[in-house]
């Protein structure tokens, strides 16, 4: 394509520049203007319009086998309709097991039921303590839902937390109802923050004067109330909620039910289901992640060009949730553990799958000295290998060698290849991209 030069007030630069993203955006043949996401967009796909039912924030009309656990909620917080204080309750459960989908449910249920019922106003009020981590952050988003006007909103920084306190505690009270605070994560809020915040919002029910407030706390651990304060624990556990895991029959019943809203009927069979609810089972009974496995899988047999969904292409999914995982695990670690990862990679690289405490040690201080860290003492990079081990990045087995005593024999659980590809995506580990080592076991750059 012919470009006009131009020499004044750098046209010459603009024209060419727009002419080479034509011709970019520009097919062969015929010239015909085209796009990249033409062809995958002809695509027939096999998922419905209403998609999002297989995505973690829908929330369904119907929630399977949690009924006697919702029928418990609404019980509870029965009261706030008639204009009295529910009881504090604490929600335990791993994850997956429907803690908050039955919560905010309910909470949906409560405000339907309190236009009807309601002989007190109701608010209901959702917090996720994993981004909302703070005291100054939990009052700020409670206290924010009451303040109308713009200007009188409660800013994000720069007041001391007693001016925050007394300013919410005051639009509550003016407000006149009865306030449910639902703090999911609640254990990342007292981890970092501690439970003086929990405190003070319970103890605001002590000086309201015309409205009340309980709270729901939500956690995936089970022990974290032994971190409360015995104020705190008595009145936050007036009533204590388990949920337990679902099994392979009751994830089925529940992919069904979102496959029939989110999947074209004829896409995925019964024995499809089947798989990705005991592959769930096996790992803890997860909804969520049974849900994932089903999306994915739909997603993969949807790029194949597939009609149906197989059970390879559930297997795949698996395969692509457990590289994620691993991928996110690798990526969050401190940098140390990374070198030290990193070693246990390029041994595997050349041909060694097993390094004792010592051999990696000394592989990961060349490492560290090579990008000018100062090498962390073995007893701490032995503290590491445990922790990775938790992970599952790596095994860590005690061997004993006879008289020479017992040491550690460590290996790499992941694919070395993904995980020295995610490791030097770190820009402090870029420059040992080409390190290697020997058969002497010696490093070279």
């Amino acid at each position: 394509m012919h470009v006009e030069q131009y020499n004044d007030f750098g046209n010459v630069i603009v024209k060419k520049t727009f002419l080479r993203v034509i011709d970019i955006l520009t097919f062969t043949s015929g010239g015909k203007m085209g796009n990249i996401f033409e062809k995958y967009l002809k695509k027939t796909s096999l998922f419905t319009e209403q998609r999002q039912a297989l995505y973690p924030g829908y929330l369904p009309e119907h929630l399977p086998h949690r009924e006697r656990e919702i029928d418990k909620i609404a019980e509870i917080l029965s009261t706030a309709l008639e204009g009295e204080k529910p009881s504090n309750i604490i929600i335990f459960g791993k994850t997956g097991t429907g803690k908050t989908a039955a919560v905010q449910y309910v909470g949906r249920e409560l405000k339907n039921a309190n236009q009807v019922y309601g002989k007190s106003k109701v608010k209901f009020i959702y917090i996720n303590c994993e981004t909302v981590d703070t005291p100054y952050s939990v009052l700020q988003n409670v206290g924010n839902i009451f303040i109308e006007k713009w200007e009188d909103k409660i800013p994000f920084t720069g007041w001391p937390i007693d001016k925050i306190f007394t300013t919410t505690k005051s639009y509550i009270d003016n407000w006149n109802g009865v306030v449910i605070i639902v703090l999911d994560e609640i254990d990342k809020l007292v981890a970092k923050s501690g439970d003086d915040i929990l405190y003070k919002i319970m103890h605001m029910n002590d000086i309201l004067k015309n409205s009340k407030v309980s709270i729901i706390g939500i956690s995936n651990e089970l022990r974290f109330t032994d971190l409360l304060d015995a104020r705190v624990k008595s009145r936050l556990t007036e009533e204590k909620m388990i949920f337990a895991p679902y099994d392979a029959l009751q994830l089925r019943d529940i992919l069904e039910e979102r496959a029939k809203i989110a999947i074209k009927n004829g896409a995925v069979g019964e024995d499809v289901i089947q798989l990705c609810a005991a592959i769930a089972a096996q790992e803890h009974g997860d909804a969520r992640r049974a849900i994932d496995l089903l999306r994915i899988s739909v997603e993969i047999a949807e790029r194949e060009g597939s009609d149906k969904v197989m059970e390879h292409h559930v297997r795949q999914a698996k395969n692509k949730i457990e590289l994620d995982c691993v991928a996110e695990a690798i990526r969050t670690l401190p940098l140390h553990s990374k070198i030290v990862l990193l070693g246990l990679t390029l041994a595997e690289e050349s041909g060694r799958e097993n390094l004792t405490s010592g051999e990696l040690y000394n592989i990961y201080r060349n490492l560290a000295t090579k990008i000018s860290h100062t090498p962390l003492t073995s007893r701490r990079v032995s503290d590491l290998i445990t922790e990775m081990d938790t992970l599952g990045l790596i095994t860590a087995n005690l061997k004993s060698f006879g008289r020479y005593g017992r040491t550690k024999v460590i290996e790499l659980a992941v694919p070395w290849m993904e995980a020295k590809r995610i490791l030097l995506e770190d820009e402090f580990l870029v420059e040992l991209k080409n390190a290697k080592i020997t058969n002497q076991k010696k490093l070279f750059f």
